[in-house]
């Protein structure tokens, strides 16, 4: 297959229409008792982002950063993917690809492939079709459909025989699929997020642990319910006012992440900005929500069957508690099981240093 180098330079007037709409917007009211972000995004703040956005970010020198790691594409499926990878110093070094989620992008790996990379190993971090870089399907596509893109451009593409896999977020969805159907090519792989939902009938833990997550869920998870069943509804209006699509996600940046309610405690303004902007800079708001609207159509057997890989789990403390171990030593054959001392949803972004001596780790001991 074709694989060309990739350089990031979204076109010129993309840019423009992007800072026109960032200096009109207007920002609106709040209820008179807000505060703490009680209601969903701050008012206030937002207008502080939008302040700083139109008058002190330069995607200059973010595309600076994005562009100083080799960057590739390869069509795949009739979709140009888009993704790093970066080989260790000396031939041979152990592959692993990671995969992000929503409203996440590669972004969160900038600072950890450098690290990983010194550690012996080559590392591939693509954008998920539909997603930052990454051109877009012509419809939704399932988190099993991308595993098997990514065993395409890590065997077909690439030429590897083997290698690891790591994912948080959809990122985990789609390497649990990468494990589950080709663990012929998967020799390990290695989560910061999972989603479970216990066989039969649940244990005191469980359930304990079942009501408790359908609490948060109610809590932070509407979101979803609205990207899953429609999709275009939203993707539509946020698509054209850049704004409001960072007010859409800065809510889940602050509140997913290790910030005790402050989120420049856990990214600067320069990070969130950039952020928002990998999905504005390819018009990728919309096509990132469809893969919500994959779920809809999902096999029942895409959730079933023991996956057999050694598996490993890193749970961050501020990310949505996993299922009790006992639950899940049915479907996965656990190997490790970490419990990390701070970090949250966006482990990589955060925690880079911690993120990746976790994942190094891992495959230290099971590549």
């Amino acid at each position: 297959m074709m694989l060309e180098r990739f350089t990031l330079a979204p076109p010129q007037e993309r840019l423009d229409w992007i800072k026109r709409r960032v200096a009109d917007a207007v920002i609106g009211y709040a209820p008179d008792d807000d505060h703490d972000w009680k209601y969903g995004t701050d008012a206030a703040y937002l207008a502080e982002f939008r302040d700083y956005w139109r008058d002190e970010y330069e995607w200059s020198a973010a595309q600076e950063r994005f562009n100083a790691l080799p960057q590739f594409t390869a069509m795949i499926e009739g979709i140009p993917i888009r993704f790093y990878h970066v080989k260790a110093a000396k031939s041979g070094g152990y592959p692993i690809i990671l995969s992000h989620g929503w409203p996440g992008s590669v972004l969160e790996f900038l600072e950890v492939i450098p690290l990983l990379v010194a550690r012996g190993y080559d590392v591939i971090a693509p954008s998920l079709p539909g997603y930052g870089f990454s051109g877009r399907p012509a419809r939704p596509v399932s988190a099993a459909d991308i595993a098997r893109m990514w065993r395409t451009l890590m065997t077909d593409v690439l030429g590897y025989r083997r290698f690891g896999a790591q994912g948080g977020d959809w990122g985990a969805s789609v390497t649990t699929a990468l494990a589950r159907d080709h663990g012929d090519v998967v020799g390990a792989f290695h989560l910061n997020y999972l989603a479970h939902t216990p066989r039969g009938t649940p244990s005191k833990e469980e359930e304990a642990w079942l009501k408790a997550s359908r609490r948060r869920f109610r809590e932070v998870g509407s979101y979803s319910q609205q990207m899953t069943w429609r999709p275009q509804t939203l993707g539509l209006a946020l698509s054209d006012t850049p704004v409001g699509f960072a007010s859409w996600v800065l809510e889940k940046y602050r509140a997913w992440s290790d910030c005790d309610g402050e989120v420049e405690r856990a990214f600067t303004k320069d990070q969130l900005v950039t952020s928002v902007m990998t999905y504005l800079v390819n018009d990728n708001v919309q096509a990132a929500m469809w893969l919500y609207a994959s779920m809809t159509n999902a096999r029942p057997s895409a959730f079933a069957g023991r996956v057999e890989a050694p598996f490993g789990l890193a749970v961050f403390p501020r990310e949505t508690a996993p299922p009790p171990r006992s639950a899940v030593e049915d479907r996965f054959n656990i190997v490790h099981w970490r419990e990390m001392p701070r970090g949250g949803h966006f482990a990589a972004w955060e925690q880079p240093a911690l993120f990746a001596d976790e994942v190094a780790g891992f495959f230290e001991a099971w590549s």
